[in-house]
Order: structure tokens, then sequence, then C-alpha cells
């Protein structure tokens, strides 16, 4: 998705996982900081690998095209060799972010550029098909943002050609899965640590308006594309997906219905004809279930979201998280060698790597130090690295096996471990039916089951 230019407060992704400090409230309600190790923030000398730098354009210039501008900068191993928008004012307004991109009003131009071998999408989503499909039939690494497409049958057709080109980097713009913070948890909550899942919740509070303005008006109605339901998913496309992709992930567990209810609260305008507040509720097998809510006419508790076992529950919020365990909880033995930090008179285990007794006796509540980086940083950083990684083994295969057929490379490149913070495309359309199937029930107001055959790719 990339959100429409506008000179208001307007909304930010970085916003998504931003929000006030809970720190101090977290731990009076004797929280566990569950943090990983922030990676270190790159030096200004640091120079790039050996060998010549990945080539990337960024076709879609939004505010969110220019923060992925801002993130490709602390790649020394990286090029924006190009960037692209069909509107000049954007051009001109992001040259500054890479001074020695050519600046390109035609994405196809880019495509057809063979010195550029990765490309990134951050158009509007209802024009990601046409550019997704084209770059990888082109030869390029894509990474797309999310969700995929509007519709489910768009998405298949994005994710199946990413899978039939297996000599190519696809990757969908599901940047929290990218998060070292989040796959720090994940074992957390996948091995049982807080028993039984038992519910989730989840939101996203903030007051915009979604409206960008500009004195032509054609362009004001291109730039509110995500006003109208024929060109957005809505609240629950555009800014749940990650939240609700989340969900699945972390508990490992596939959504079979959801029910939801929209509604305009507040942004009355003619030409808005998505719903400015929405409510839902995910069902899970087992009879888990996630509440989910957003809204564009309040900002009160911001965003976060909240996973409940019948032993703990662990809350993210600002790339931290806390877990607070149930006076019941088992003990699993690895306790003894965690920090222990005073929470007035409870006692917390800090979950952090490299907290161990050994390294650190602090005997205060630790907040954790601030990343450095957003999820976006981590996204990119996987999708740069794979996009080596990828061409280094399609050069070495085909080298030994010069008449091998795609079926066998697919095969091959199974086989090889690439940088695991990365989405895939089976993730991406998965994440995009998901939000699809959640907005159809937001419009409508009913139940929708989501089968299994819905979420395959054949």
């Amino acid at each position: 998705m990339n959100p429409p230019e506008t000179n208001n407060a307007e909304f930010n992704r970085r916003d998504f996982l931003k929000g006030g400090s809970l720190a101090t409230l977290v731990t009076m309600m004797g929280g566990v900081p569950l943090l990983a190790d922030p990676a270190p923030e790159p030096k200004p000398e640091a120079k790039p690998a050996d060998g010549p730098k990945l080539k990337v354009a960024v076709i879609g210039l939004g505010q969110w095209g220019r923060e992925i501008l801002d993130q490709l900068g602390r790649f020394p191993q990286v090029e924006i060799a190009a960037i692209c928008d069909n509107y000049p004012a954007m051009l001109r307004r992001s040259s500054s972010k890479a001074p020695g991109a050519a600046q390109v009003e035609d994405y196809k131009a880019v495509l057809a550029n063979k010195e550029i071998p990765a490309v990134i999408v951050a158009t509007p989503s209802h024009q990601h098909k046409e550019i997704a499909l084209a770059a990888l039939a082109a030869g390029k690494h894509v990474y797309c943002e999310a969700p995929l497409a509007t519709t489910v049958e768009d998405a298949k057709v994005i994710a199946l050609a990413a899978k039939n080109t297996p000599a190519k980097n696809f990757q969908p713009g599901l940047q929290m899965r990218s998060h070292p913070q989040r796959h720090f948890i994940l074992p957390f909550i996948r091995s049982g640590a807080l028993g039984n899942s038992v519910m989730a919740r989840a939101q996203w509070h903030k007051k915009q308006s979604w409206r960008a303005t500009s004195p032509n008006a054609d362009r004001e109605k291109l730039l509110n594309w995500r006003l109208n339901q024929e060109t957005s998913t809505g609240l629950v496309g555009e800014i749940g997906i990650h939240q609700l992709d989340q969900a699945g992930w972390l508990m490992n567990n596939r959504p079979v219905a959801v029910t939801a209810f929209g509604s305009t609260t507040l942004w009355k305008d003619d030409d808005r004809s998505v719903a400015d507040t929405v409510h839902l509720v995910v069902e899970y097998s087992r009879g888990v279930r996630l509440t989910y809510d957003a809204t564009l006419a309040n900002s009160f508790d911001a965003d976060y979201e909240i996973y409940f076992g019948s032993n703990a529950a662990v809350m993210f919020r600002e790339s931290k998280a806390w877990m607070f365990l149930e006076v019941d909880a088992p003990l699993g033995g690895w306790e003894v060698y965690a920090r222990k930090d005073k929470f007035y008179n409870e006692t917390g285990i800090v979950l952090m790597a490299g907290a161990s007794l050994q390294k650190n006796m602090a005997d205060k509540a630790v907040e954790g130090a601030p990343d450095p980086f957003p999820p976006l940083y981590y996204a990119l950083q996987a999708f740069i690295g794979n996009c080596g990684e990828i061409d280094a083994a399609v050069e070495d295969f085909r080298s030994l096996y010069a008449n091998a057929d795609k079926k066998q490379l697919a095969e091959n490149l199974a086989g090889i471990k690439f940088n695991g913070l990365a989405a895939n495309h089976k993730d991406g359309y998965a994440a995009t039916v998901l939000a699809i199937k959640a907005n159809e029930a937001v419009v409508t107001g009913k139940r929708i089951e989501l089968k299994k055959e819905m979420f395959e790719l054949v």
C-alpha cells in the first residue's frame, strides 16, 4: 500500500508500530519485557560488501515510497538506480533521497533497463498486479507491498507468477514478519509457553481523514484511491492486514471464518465509500478468536496486539513485547538463568537475548533500548540479502546443470537456506486473501467462512 500525499498530519506507516510508551504502565502491572537485541546502527564509514552493489528501482513515490527510499539509503551495498512515478511532482520531491537515481515516469522503462535487477512496487494496491507481473516477466527480483492486490483473483495470479519464477526473489511487504523482535518471541508463543491459546486482541486507532488534497481535481481523485471501494480494501486491507497476518503466523493457526462490521462515524465525505471505523472477529481452529478494531475517528490507545494463553499473555507494542505470567503458570527451568527484575513486590523474568545471570544482574526494571530500525528496514535487509543469495545459487546451479529445467532449479533452491526474516509469495497471498475477505465482511456485515481451498495456490 502507498499512502496518499497530504500536507496534514496524516497516515504514516511508521505510526502503525509507534504510539505512547507503555513501559511504566506495563512494569506496574507486573509485565515481563521480551526484548531481542537490536542490530547496531550502521556506521557512516561502513564499506559495501565485496562485489558490485545491488541496483534497485522504487516504483511509486508516495509517502511510503519515500520511506522506502530512506531505508534503502542505510544499505551501503545498495544503489538506488531509478525512482519512478507517473506524477512529475513526486519525482522532484523524491530526488533528494536518491540524488544519483534516474527519474522515470513510465515503469515500463525501468523494467526494460537490464542493468536494474530488482524493483520495489510501492504504488496503490490496485496497481500492483500489472507492475508486479511485468517485473517478474522482465526477470526482476520483486518486493511488492501488501496487500498484493484488491481481489483474490489478482492476488493469486501474482503469487502463482512468483511461484513459477523460482530464479527470482519475490517478497511481499509484510514487514512485521521481518522484525527480529517478532522472531525472538515466536518460539515462546509456539512452544506453548503461554499455555493453551485462549484468544487474541488487536487494534489500530489514529484520528485522520485519510484524505489527500491537490490543486488538481483529477490528481486529487487519484490520490484518494483508498476512499473508494473499487480501488481500496479499506481499513482492514490497507492497515489491518499486518496485524491479522501476525495473529495467524504467531499462533500457527489458520483462520476459518470472519465476521465484521463497518461504519462511517466521522468523515462523511460525499465521495467516501469505505468505512472509517471497523470491528471484526476472526475465528481460528480450536475455538480461538481474534477481535480487531480500527478507526480513523479517534487516536486513543494507538495500536497494539495481545495474545492470551492459559499460563500467560504477551503484548506487542512499539516493536517491544511484555509477558504477563499467571500465578499458577508452571516453571520451565530456564528461569534460573534469566535475569530477574523487581516490579514493586513482584519479580519479573526478563526474556531478552543475552539477559542471562552471567551477563547482567540488574536489580531495577528494564524498559529496553529502543530499536533504531523500523520493521521496514529489516524487511528490505532480507530482500536485498536474498536477492544476492538467489543470484549466486542460480549461477552455481546453471553452471553445473546447464540443461536443467525450472522444476529442478526450484527444487535446488528450496534446499538453500535464505534469510528467514522474510515473507514469501505464499505468506503474501494468504494475508491478502484474509484481508480481502475481512473487508468483504465489513462491507456486507456478514460472517464469511474461510475454506482451506481459498488459501491454496493451484
